[in-house]
């Protein structure tokens, strides 16, 4: 996690630009990578993998045979996904994700310009993983995700990541030690087994909106 700021209690914080860029696996855009596990992974071998995508103009996406993805909007108009079942998925809100086999041939088309989407992929043989949004009023109680549970080295089921993602507004999170401010594009990522819990609430008297992604071992 390129340029992550790593804490004792299994936090780990990603400003936006400090993540590595990289070419699409078909070479039709730019990726920013958030997280790949185990580290290093390549694109045949990760686990379960955290990015997003400038995608400046309609195109095929890359194929990733045995992984699921989901594929939620950061910026811009929303785009269209064209599956090659004949089926169609629109992506023009952050509350409306798309859901997909990654081995499953897909046009990207835009609906109103470049976009910047967030990619969630794991490995359908070992992990899976969800994806849910979260509104934060200022008006209103704090969210709190519950310490993270230590539990066996590969247990079925368990909890292996969570990841929270700022969509837009200011989202302060309490760790018990300090407060961290997630503004849109910021992520802070609590890996299982030593992470505490956390305290969500909206920043700057205004509305914020993130992504939590849970990611789970088969």
């Amino acid at each position: 996690m390129g340029g992550s700021k790593h804490s004792p209690d299994g936090l780990s914080l990603l400003r936006w630009g400090e993540g590595r860029a990289m070419p699409w696996k078909n070479g039709g855009g730019i990726t920013h990578e958030i997280a790949v596990r185990p580290p290093d992974a390549g694109f045949e071998t990760f686990d379960w993998r955290l990015s997003m995508a400038e995608v400046a103009s309609d195109g095929p996406f890359s194929a990733f045979p045995g992984i699921d993805r989901t594929l939620a909007l950061m910026t811009g108009a929303g785009i269209r996904l064209c599956l090659a079942d004949g089926g169609e998925i629109r992506v023009d809100a952050p509350g409306a994700p798309a859901r997909f086999d990654g081995e499953m041939a897909c046009e990207g088309r835009l609906i109103d310009g470049p976009i910047l989407d967030l990619n969630v992929m794991t490995r359908r043989a070992r992990m899976t993983h969800r994806l849910s949004l979260v509104t934060l009023d200022p008006a209103g109680p704090a969210l709190t995700l519950p310490a993270g549970e230590a539990v066996a080295d590969g247990e079925e089921g368990s909890p292996a990541a969570t990841a929270l993602i700022c969509h837009s507004g200011v989202a302060m999170v309490g760790t018990g030690a300090e407060q961290l401010d997630l503004r849109p594009r910021d992520v802070l990522i609590r890996e299982t087994g030593a992470g505490p819990h956390l305290r969500l609430e909206a920043g700057c008297g205004l509305p914020a909106v993130v992504y939590r992604v849970e990611i789970l071992r088969r």
